[in-house]
């Protein structure tokens, strides 16, 4: 029954949720530009304090300020096979059962400023660069249903024949960015970056195993009730056998072999129950998470003719979040220990390389190229989880922009993103899975210092299958979707 605790304590992590688009812990959708057309790394504008910095030496001189909304609604569904299922209540005699767990993230706000003076420009951006909402499985997950179903399978000796239970998990996590730097043009058509990002950690996670059940001859009983009934029982067998070998002892002649063998058996069952006692009234896990790391960032920007050609690098930030937690002891279990009262653990936000190319075709239209590499196996995550992947994240990016009048441009783009993912990395804990998004929006200029803008995002994910056992057949599918709004409002003076 120790893996209860053992999947609650784990699966925490399970319900945070980044936003939208990115790295397994990154979000790159920092402003409406993006989401139009996610293909930013060597375009010129405001959003690219975030995607392009050293671009933004290019921008006018003067004092530009851009404010964004972004509202997020994803869901995480996971397609469990397992025997055990078959036992349970809600479940129909049927061994395949549906988690879904939803997230929304209705508030994402980011900001960008740039100050432009000569060959010089101060940059500052805000941002949710991870998690960014809350992610709820009101039915908990398979892992948890699972270990209930298998220690229901296991008491079938001792009158069980099924299982009743209401599982629940929640997570809430946000990992809000400060970047400030500046950027500064070396000549004309070449201009560099550097600057610092900071990032402050925020998370709370619940998880909850109730209203254990189990079904018997006579009905449901509550689980304690069932332990309690199981125990005397138990306890009465033992009592006679030890009477029974006591006779045998006292008239000197050998205690036969079934006797020791049962009563072995009885006293490791009493055992197996006594360890059982402590999860009659269920499983109510709750921690708080905070942390806060710091990482420089750097970048350059080229232009040649018709084309802009940009890359940065933003390095790993360490990060060690801090629990202040109901888990109090330590434990044998290493994920219940993850979340224990006063552990720091390590849950660094990877490196990431962004190169980008754009072509201005005319004055009216712009094509864009980018890649992404996060480098997620050089980060420090908890028990080296970080270890359990085959490399780091790729994501492909293209897009388009065109000035259709002076006062509005339309744009679209896509974004494929590929992990390099194992079985042993993948679990209905936390799972992340290939995916391919569209973006597409305007901006329009309402005046001499206003432009107003509106995206919409949507990302297509593609499945992923694990067989634990083939048999008893045990098995996973994992997939998500995800779709995003957007507004912002640029002001330059």
């Amino acid at each position: 029954m120790n893996k209860i605790t053992t999947c609650l304590a784990g699966a925490m992590l399970a319900v945070a949720t980044n936003a939208t688009a990115g790295g397994i812990l990154t979000n790159t959708n920092q402003s409406i530009d993006f989401l139009r057309n996610p293909a930013r790394d060597a375009a010129i504008g405001l959003d690219g304090v975030y995607s392009n910095p050293a671009g933004v030496a290019f921008m006018p001189e003067g004092l530009h300020v851009a404010f964004n909304w972004q509202y997020a609604h994803q869901t995480r569904t996971i397609q469990s096979e397992n025997p055990v299922f078959a036992l349970g209540r809600k479940n129909h005699g049927l061994a395949q059962k549906t988690f879904e767990g939803v997230a929304d993230a209705p508030i994402i706000p980011s900001l960008q400023a740039a100050y432009n003076k000569g060959n010089w420009s101060v940059q500052f951006n805000f941002s949710v660069p991870g998690g960014g909402g809350k992610c709820e499985f009101a039915d908990g997950l398979g892992s948890f249903e699972s270990v209930v179903g298998g220690i229901a399978n296991q008491l079938q000796p001792l009158g069980a024949t099924g299982y009743d239970m209401d599982g629940y998990m929640q997570g809430r996590q946000y990992y809000f960015g400060f970047q400030l730097g500046a950027a500064y043009k070396i000549t004309p058509n070449l201009s560099v970056y550097g600057g610092l990002r900071m990032l402050y950690g925020a998370a709370t996670y619940k998880a909850k195993i109730s209203n254990i059940m189990v079904n018997t001859a006579g009905g449901y009983v509550d689980f304690g009730s069932f332990l309690q009934g199981a125990t005397s029982t138990i306890d009465g067998n033992i009592s006679l056998i030890n009477a029974a070998i006591a006779q045998y002892q006292t008239a000197g002649v050998d205690v036969p072999t079934e006797l020791t063998v049962q009563l072995a058996q009885l006293e490791g069952t009493m055992q197996s129950l006594n360890g059982l006692q402590k999860y009659s009234q269920g499983v109510n896990l709750l921690c708080n998470q905070t942390g806060m790391g710091v990482a420089p960032v750097i970048g350059i920007d080229y232009r040649l003719g018709a084309f802009n050609f940009a890359i940065k690098y933003e390095a790993r930030t360490e990060m060690h979040m801090e629990n202040e937690s109901t888990v109090n002891e330590a434990s044998e279990i290493p994920a219940v220990n993850k979340f224990r009262d006063g552990e720091k653990i390590d849950e660094d936000s990877p490196s990431q390389l962004a190169v980008g190319a754009m072509w201005n075709i005319n004055d009216d239209v712009r094509l864009n190229l980018g890649y992404h590499h996060f480098y997620d196996t050089k980060a420090h995550w908890y028990n080296d989880t970080q270890k359990l992947l085959d490399g780091g994240t790729n994501e492909y990016l293209g897009g388009a922009e065109w000035d259709v009048t002076d006062r509005l441009t339309i744009s679209a783009g896509v974004q494929v993103t590929r992990y390099q993912l194992t079985d042993a990395y993948m679990n209905d804990m936390s799972f992340v899975v290939n995916s391919s998004s569209i973006g597409f929006g305007f901006k329009y200029r309402a005046g001499e210092h206003v432009q107003l803008g509106a995206a919409y995002f949507q990302t297509n994910y593609e499945d992923y299958n694990r067989v634990t056992s083939a048999t008893p057949r045990i098995s996973d599918s994992f997939t998500r979707t995800n779709r995003v709004l957007g507004i912002n409002c640029e002001l330059n003076f």
